[in-house]
């Protein structure tokens, strides 16, 4: 990666990261760009939208940004999932009335007050009497009365009016359907294809679902890439269905990431379940050393609005509180009025919060202790050095990104600058907490690793004369999985000259 001194972005000044979604009205090169210097640390491809072409465009402009800025920038494509919707009706419309009765069936006709067409013949025979059915972002709510494999007859605790091929919910029964569509594959292998750095698995029920995603994106290559290189993208597991609430631990297992996703886990949950649940997500994802995301919503009136409401502030606010790896932004930055603005404000908030003293406290109210590991035990044990002794920067030198992860993992008050000969792995730090990754070339001594190390901390804006650096690594060196060094070094004025040089 070339470096430009003249437009190179300094370490952001944060630790949460922002990933902003990609749509209309931030597509263009020049407001992606507005995006990056704003503050947006990751870009997110929404595949329920825009065509292949529209998101090979935007690819395109990001990592053409990533030259111009000299720094990694990761792209996730978040996969639409297997929707449920109902057919059509006569009119386009009909109203349900509240009280009423109503059946979903699987007559092709169109619908009327009474009846509509399902076409999912998987949730015949498996919805049983007490059951919610719920319609358009569960604006309409249906109860079951009577089930079989032809029927589902059902009375309305809530009516309204439904038209054509509005969504359907199905909360209390796990829907034995795949998780990836056939619109979802071909979107997988574009994205793995077209060098996406995560994939975002929607409506996860099951560590079945991620297991056929992972089996997946193995087979595809990314465009260019040498054989032998590391095959595909990240996964992220997005939480939106209580059955994966359920099975959390091994959905967390399997999955590289999770996402808090709260449009879906709104709908089919109480609204006063979520602000528990998405701190249970984070807090078990956080313990397991996995980047969380908290996404859906966040500032939402800022689709129209240059300011957002007092709440929206709070619900961002406290979400970096958790100690969430990163927020997103969704129709915010997509499609609304105000795209820079937004992630100017998420930016601003962030910075706000995590300039309170009591934050970092905060933050580790969560017990994390580390695994039996030597990893675990020196990723713990840069936290407690940089904690007693003034520390400009912990310096990682990984290739996988896993000793990264378990330093951000006790989220510590010192920066992390991570060095990788990966430009993958430096690409995925994009959403992890506290990194600022740089793609170098790798080390091959001891000697090299500490010089390396002290000149990255200084170009990057780590350190200045007299800085104390820790330096944290595996010998031998390239070997993924073997961190088992841990160096304190000082920048002397020299290294300075040098450097200036």
């Amino acid at each position: 990666m070339t470096r430009h001194d003249a437009t190179r972005i300094d370490p952001r000044g944060r630790k949460v990261k922002i990933l902003a979604t990609i749509g209309p009205a931030s597509r263009s090169p020049e407001m992606l760009r507005k995006l990056f210097r704003a503050g947006a640390d990751a870009f997110r491809l929404n595949m329920s939208h825009g065509s292949h072409a529209d998101h090979e465009q935007a690819i395109g402009a990001i990592r053409a940004l990533e030259k111009e800025f000299a720094r990694p920038i990761a792209i996730l494509a978040d996969l639409q999932g297997p929707k449920l919707r109902v057919g059509t009706f006569k009119d386009g419309s009909a109203v349900i009335r509240h009280g009423g009765h109503f059946t979903l069936d699987r007559d092709e006709a169109p619908g009327d007050e009474t009846r509509v067409f399902l076409p999912h013949a998987e949730l015949f025979g498996i919805m049983e009497r007490g059951q919610r059915l719920l319609i358009n972002d569960g604006k309409i709510r249906l109860v079951v009365k009577e089930a079989d494999n032809d029927r589902i007859f059902c009375s309305a605790e809530v009516g309204g009016v439904i038209s054509d091929r509005k969504g359907v919910n199905v909360p209390d029964a796990e829907v034995p359907i795949p998780a990836l569509t056939d619109k979802d594959r071909r979107d997988l292998a574009f994205a793995v294809e077209h060098g996406a750095d995560w994939i975002a698995l929607s409506f996860v029920q099951r560590p079945e679902d991620l297991a056929e995603a992972r089996k997946l994106i193995g087979a595809h290559r990314a465009k260019g890439a040498p054989r032998g290189a590391a095959q595909g993208p990240a996964l992220c597991a997005k939480i939106e269905k209580p059955q994966a609430v359920k099975r959390l631990g091994d959905i967390i297992e399997l999955a590289d990431a999770i996402m808090v996703a709260r449009g879906d886990l709104g709908v089919e949950l109480e609204p006063q379940e979520v602000p528990p649940l998405q701190k249970r997500i984070v807090n078990a994802a956080r313990t397991a050393g996995k980047p969380v995301i908290v996404a859906t919503q966040m500032l939402e009136s800022m689709i129209e609005s240059p300011i957002p409401t007092r709440a929206e502030v709070s619900d961002v606010a406290n979400a970096v509180y958790d100690g969430a790896d990163a927020v997103m932004l969704s129709a915010e930055s997509a499609a609304g009025d105000w795209p820079e603005e937004s992630v100017a404000m998420m930016h601003s908030i962030a910075t706000q919060v995590e300039g309170d003293e009591g934050y970092i406290d905060r933050v580790r109210f969560l017990d994390t202790p580390p695994d039996a590991t030597t990893s675990d035990a020196l990723a713990h044990a840069c936290m407690t050095i940089a904690d007693t002794v003034p520390i400009s920067a912990i310096t990682v030198f990984t290739s996988s990104g896993s000793t990264a992860r378990r330093v951000a993992r006790e989220r510590p008050a010192t920066p992390m600058l991570v060095l990788t000969p990966s430009m993958r792995t430096a690409r995925r730090m994009g959403l992890l907490w506290g990194a600022h990754a740089v793609a170098t070339k790798d080390i091959g001594s001891f000697e090299e690793m500490i010089a390396k190390g002290k000149r990255m901390a200084l170009r990057h804006g780590f350190g200045t004369a007299g800085s104390k650096q820790v330096v944290l690594a595996g010998v031998p060196f390239g070997t993924p999985g073997s961190t088992n060094l841990l160096h304190i070094v000082t920048l002397t004025g020299a290294e300075l000259d040098k450097h200036a040089g």
